[in-house]
Order: structure tokens, then C-alpha cells, then sequence
């Protein structure tokens, strides 16, 4: 472990450790959310609520969790679903290589220790998927082990407790946090302690609009006391998501069923149903939009990409769409929506397409951008 006097921090002694948890706890005790995965041990039904609060707020998560279990009741269920019901599952939660990492992680439970979740903290780490603080908080949780569960929120709390001086944004600092959770946390009730600070985390001392005074750990916390609050957590601005403009063709036969192509697997969106798209930037322009014909150059628009990417030979109409917009972690996508219409609906094409009717969309899993385009076509 390492010295975290290296990092300017003097750690309590072991009556104030004490005294620090039995204020958290009994706040947790009075004050504790009730939440469906707080009502079992099971570490299967805690693993699936832990990978889905990734990156998703606790209101969103309850009807998934809820609807997830309900189809995948079993580690076995879920290592052997169908993709499309595992996407379906997950669709609008985002981030979909989380449920593609579970589903791995399920089939190495069934493989490797016989359909029974581990119950140690090396074994659950071991698994694709979960990092250390999935770990932490599976271990604690379901298994009453001594793990610290550190995320951005525990990292927060622990900031203003001891004015950290390190950026929480900055993966090599989670050492120092991890260091700190290690002394602190409650052997006898971690899995509590963990949960207590996630609370802590998300509502009192959350990263907009905190109420610092009503914080039941206030008067342990050195930010609070020495009017330094304002000032912590320290963490530097993320990139900006890359600007990436889209062309999205709505294309619909003479029976006014709507042209889908699955996204392949390993791509951004792999899986999924959508619209034909093609990426319209400055450099795909360069590269895509120009071919030689009788030794001249000539330029290729986007409908005609189109054309001789799926073989397809529409009437293209002049019906004017507004911009559907969506941000990714990295990519903030602009896309414009096309519409044509076609009477030889044959596919010749390799791609994966499907001629789906209206009242069928909704049985294919979609991401959140597709879900966009078609309430933007549609107007609904």
C-alpha cells in the first residue's frame, strides 16, 4: 500500500476512524434509499444493478434492472441469450459494451466455476468486465468483505475529507483514494460503508450543487472546515466529444416498410438496427466522394454512395427533415436525414438488411440515435 503522507495527507487515528464510521453508518441507517438491489445478497442481481449504474442515474435504472432480471433470472439465462434480446434489454441504457462484457463474464462463470458466482474479490476481478470498483462493491455487498468500492463519487468525498490535491479525473490518482477507502471502511459492515458513501456521493455531497451543511460527515471533513469546499474535488475538463456529421437514409418499399442494416459487431453501435448511414466528414468526403471516370475526376454525391453500397436504386424525394443530434462519450454526431422510396426491393447486397414494417420496429433493438431519426421522420 502506498504512504499517503507522500501525497500530503496525514490519515486519523483509529478513534476518529472509528468515530467517522459510526457517524456514516448511523446517517446510512436513518437515511438509506430504498432500492430493489438493496433487498438481496444475491451478487448476481448486485452485479447487474453495479454495470448498469455505470454512467446512468438510479430513476433510469430501476425498471431495466427490474425488466433484466425478470428475462435473464440466472447467470446461465444471461451467458446464454439471444444478442437481439440482450440489446434489447439494454437498449437506451447506452455504453453497450457493458452488457456485451456481462454476457462474456456469465459464460466464464458457467466455464470456469461451474454457473456459481465467486464469491473472493480476486475471482469476481477476474472477470471481463469488472474493474475494481464493480469489485469492491459485489465483494462488500453480497460477500461482507473488506473491499473498497472507489468511484468518481467516493473520490469526491474523500477529496474535500482530506483536501486532496490530485486531479480525480486522472486514473493513476485512483491509487491514493483506494489507499484512503482501505483504512477507512468498516469490516463489519462494508458493504453498508460502500453503499453509504455512493448516497453521500450522488445526493449531499454530489458534484453540482452540493449542501455541504448538511453533511452528516461535515465536521470530519478538512474542506469544510478550513472554507476550502469550493476547491475540491480537483479535476481538469474531459475532451470535447469529436464533431462527426452523418448521412441517414430512410428508404421505404412500395409496402412502406422501412430498410434496416445491422451495425457490424467490434463498430460503434454493433448489433444494432438502424437507418443506412454514411459518415459525411470533411475527410470521408476526401476519401469516398470522388472516383475517375474517362480519366477525369468526378465527384460521387452521398445518394449515389448509396446506390452502389447497397445496391439500390431509390426515387429520392425532396421532403426536408430537421438535423437529429446525439453525443457519444467521444463523438457528438450531426445527422441528416434522407428519404427515398423504391420498387425493386431486392437485395443483392452483403450487408445485413431487413425490410421491416412499422408496426414490427419496435421488436428490433435500437440504439438511442436511430430511435431519434425515426421520431424525427415519423413526427412523433
Amino acid at each position: 500500500m502506498i504512504n499517503l503522507k507522500d501525497y500530503g495527507i496525514e490519515m486519523w487515528d483509529t478513534e476518529k476512524i472509528a468515530s467517522f464510521r459510526r457517524t456514516l453508518l448511523n446517517w446510512y441507517d436513518n437515511e438509506k434509499r430504498d432500492l430493489p438491489w438493496r433487498r438481496t445478497k444475491n451478487p448476481y442481481h448486485i452485479w447487474v444493478s453495479e454495470i448498469m449504474l455505470q454512467q446512468t442515474q438510479v430513476v433510469t435504472v430501476i425498471p431495466y434492472y427490474e425488466r433484466f432480471l425478470e428475462w435473464f433470472p440466472t447467470v446461465e439465462d444471461l451467458a446464454n441469450a439471444p444478442e437481439e434480446k440482450l440489446l434489447k434489454a439494454w437498449e437506451g441504457l447506452g455504453y453497450y459494451s457493458r452488457v456485451r462484457n456481462m454476457q462474456k463474464a456469465a459464460q466464464e462463470i458457467m466455464e470456469k466455476f461451474d454457473g456459481i458466482f465467486p464469491n473472493n474479490h480476486k475471482d469476481i476481478l477476474s472477470l471481463k468486465g469488472i474493474g475494481p470498483y464493480t469489485a469492491g462493491a459485489i465483494s462488500s455487498i453480497a460477500f461482507g468483505l473488506a473491499e473498497p468500492a472507489v468511484d468518481g463519487n467516493v473520490m469526491r468525498v474523500m477529496a474535500r475529507l482530506f483536501e486532496i490535491n490530485y486531479d480525480i479525473g486522472d486514473p493513476k490518482n485512483r491509487k491514493i483514494f483506494q489507499a484512503i477507502m482501505e483504512i477507512l471502511i468498516d469490516p463489519e459492515r462494508p458493504g453498508d460503508f460502500n453503499q453509504a458513501l455512493m448516497d453521500l456521493g450522488t445526493d449531499i455531497e454530489s458534484a453540482k450543487n452540493p449542501r455541504p451543511d448538511e453533511s452528516p460527515i461535515r465536521f470530519f471533513s478538512a474542506a469544510y472546515l478550513h472554507g476550502t469546499y469550493d476547491k475540491y474535488p480537483i479535476k481538469l475538463p474531459k475532451k470535447k466529444p469529436k464533431p462527426v456529421q452523418i448521412q441517414a437514409f430512410v428508404i421505404r418499399n412500395s409496402d412502406g416498410d422501412f430498410l434496416l442494416e445491422k451495425n457490424l459487431d467490434g463498430r460503434l453501435l454493433g448489433g444494432f438496427w438502424s437507418f443506412p448511414i454514411i459518415q459525411t466528414d470533411f475527410i470521408a468526403q476526401q476519401l469516398d466522394l470522388f472516383e475517375k471516370k474517362d480519366g477525369n475526376l468526378q465527384i460521387i454525391s452521398q445518394k449515389d454512395l448509396f446506390e452502389k453500397d447497397y445496391q439500390l436504386t431509390p426515387t429520392w424525394t425532396n421532403q426536408h427533415f430537421a438535423q437529429v443530434k446525439h453525443t457519444f462519450s467521444h463523438q457528438k454526431w450531426t445527422i441528416e436525414l434522407t428519404e427515398g422510396l423504391v420498387k425493386n426491393d431486392k437485395f443483392t447486397s452483403e450487408k445485413e438488411l431487413r425490410w421491416v414494417p412499422e408496426n414490427q420496429l419496435s421488436q428490433y433493438p435500437m440504439a438511442t440515435p436511430q430511435k431519434k431519426m425515426l421520431k424525427e421522420y415519423l413526427g412523433k
